[in-house]
């Protein structure tokens, strides 16, 4: 890095930290801490959700889900904008009908305090994976591929979002998300045209999608049935379907953002805002991604992305057979480009040709096996070294082949992306820890500078456990995936306590706590047997399903339960 790419970083970092703590600095009670006093406008709503989803894992990760496994991951998101329509109808009104400071304050409205008490357990328990997860992601990544010290980029990142959430709580989250996502879609678009021009000169847009379509990443929707397939149609619209309501309906990280609205139509609109640019977010990150795979069919390509397992295989006996796999990889690109090159020059020609076509995908299945056969050199020269390197493709791009400036902004992209998700979930832990558990079980009552102080406490307790497990934490195939396999495992159950809330006003508080409990121990059993003990792609079921079983799961038993156990209240079901 340039001493220019440090000064477009410092200065993009201290200027959102120092604009959200002056701007939002102190808060005088509980709701103007948590609810932001409801001042919030909608389009300030609308990219505080976006930002808070958009962590820097999606920014790492999703271009390099893109670079391997094609378009196929946007399938994930195609349940999104009906969720959004659901929770603007149902959710939002009865959130700001009985005034909640979080989710769960509802569920003792409708249930008891059990069930808001193990719904809050939950989410604390898989928000906090999570959290942690949004600090590690970069860190690790930026340590890697810098040599940064690992703990001390964990540190610099939690401390920078805790000095902002700490001071202005949900005013400041809002605040500093308008910014950040200012600076993320400005690098990313910045990136995506300058890898069109790094393209050759004769080569069209048309033609690259032509290239990657050969390459079989432009397979956008899949209609199998297929339950162990990770993304399909059907699991996008039915297991994303059920993930998003449950994240964006459930999730005080996005609660929180949507219930500091001025108005129901306020917070209405800031939800539908996000429904109608993420998914064309997700695509564009994703084509990135395949713009990315594209250029590289013109220029040298490491044999793997991450550094760190070049730097195992220099010192392991293995050495001499991994750098004759990185000839032969020299030698396949080479022949890459050259048929890439006619492929192209026939296109112009407005031909497709076949045969060059199968070649390219006779190249792309050798540079494959090449790689396979590294990740098994690698393994065999540490076996605690991590062979996936989807994480660090895009990554390797912006070091290597963007100007300098540039890549400080790019940095600055990512560790702004961790910040966001960050801060918006260390406001989520704190307000339900200080409102759901201490407030609701403390027995004497206490001012609200109290309470403002303690949600203050919680907020930097959170922080530093956070940076915590981002210290101790291990990275895991690949970090979206990840963040996605926490949420799945939890949120279904969430959500069907929520949905019988809503929808189903005759069953009762025992029914619907047992029910949670009995469904959340089948998903830990179903994770573990179907997905947790394959190795990745043999996994026999998708997790996205997990959503679905839960949610389906917890409303089924909270019927039958009430049904069989409850016979007093039988009659009442009946109208149901």
């Amino acid at each position: 890095m340039q001493l220019f790419d440090w000064l477009v970083l410092i200065i993009t970092l201290l200027f959102i930290v120092g604009y959200g703590s002056w701007k939002t600095k102190g808060s005088k009670n509980v709701e103007d801490f948590i609810l932001g006093n409801n001042e919030t406008p909608w389009y300030t709503v609308g990219l505080s959700v976006m930002a808070t989803q958009a962590s820097a894992i999606t920014f790492l990760s999703t271009p390099g889900q893109a670079y391997h496994d094609g378009m196929g991951f946007v399938q994930f998101y195609f349940g999104l904008p009906i969720a959004m329509i659901v929770i603007c109808l149902t959710f939002i009104p009865l959130y700001h009908k009985y005034k909640v400071f979080t989710a769960y304050e509802f569920l003792e409205k409708r249930f008891d305090v059990k069930t808001r008490s193990l719904a809050a357990i939950l989410f604390l328990v898989q928000r906090g994976l999570g959290t942690g997860l949004t600090i590690y992601a970069p860190a690790i990544i930026l340590s890697a591929l810098l040599g940064w010290n690992l703990t001390l980029m964990n540190i610099i990142i939690g401390v920078l979002v805790i000095i902002y959430t700490f001071s202005g709580g949900t005013k400041a989250v809002n605040v500093t998300q308008k910014q950040q996502m200012f600076v993320i879609m400005t690098g990313m678009f910045i990136t995506f045209f300058l890898i069109l021009h790094y393209l050759p000169q004769d080569m069209t847009f048309s033609s690259a999608m032509h290239i990657a379509g050969a390459n079989d990443k432009m397979n956008i929707v899949d209609f199998s049935f297929d339950p162990e397939e990770k993304y399909t149609l059907w699991s996008g619209i039915t297991g994303g379907f059920f993930l998003m309501l449950a994240y964006f309906g459930t999730d005080q990280s996005q609660v929180g953002r949507y219930l500091s609205g001025k108005s129901v139509k306020e917070s209405q609109m800031g939800l539908i805002m996000n429904g109608l640019l993420k998914v064309p977010m997700q695509f564009f990150i994703l084509l990135t991604g395949i713009m990315v795979f594209v250029f590289f069919q013109f220029n040298p390509v490491p044999l793997n992305f991450n550094p760190n397992n070049k730097t195992v295989i220099e010192k392991s006996q293995y050495k001499e057979e991994y750098h004759a796999l990185e000839l032969k990889l020299n030698k396949l690109s080479e022949d890459k480009k050259v048929i890439n090159l006619l492929y192209i020059e026939q296109l112009n020609q407005d031909y497709d040709n076949p045969i060059l076509r199968k070649e390219l995908v006779t190249l792309s299945n050798k540079e494959k096996d090449l790689r396979d056969k590294a990740k098994e050199i690698i393994s065999k020269a540490d076996s605690n070294s991590e062979t996936n390197d989807k994480d660090y493709v895009f990554f390797h791009f912006i070091l290597h082949y963007l100007p300098k400036g540039l890549i400080g902004l790019l940095l600055a992209v990512i560790i702004s992306a961790a910040m966001s998700s960050t801060a918006s979930g260390l406001n989520a832990l704190a307000s339900t820890t200080a409102i759901d558990i201490y407030k609701r079980n403390l027995k004497e009552d206490k001012s609200e500078k109290h309470y403002l102080h303690a949600t203050k406490f919680f907020t930097l307790f959170w922080g530093l456990i956070a940076i915590l497990f981002a210290c101790v934490g291990t990275l895991f195939e690949n970090l979206i995936q990840l963040v996605n396999i926490i949420g799945s495992i939890f949120y279904g159950t969430v959500l069907g306590i929520f949905l019988v809330g809503f929808y189903l006003h005759k069953v009762q508080a025992k029914p619907m706590f047992y029910s949670a409990i009995i469904s959340q121990t089948t998903i830990f059993i179903i994770y573990y047997f179907m997905i947790y003990i394959y190795p990745s792609d043999q996994e026999k079921l998708g997790y996205l399903w997990l959503n679905f079983i839960g949610a389906i799961l917890t409303i089924l038993l909270s019927l039958l339960i009430q049904l069989v156990f409850f016979k007093r209240n039988n009659h009442q079901l009946n109208e149901l």
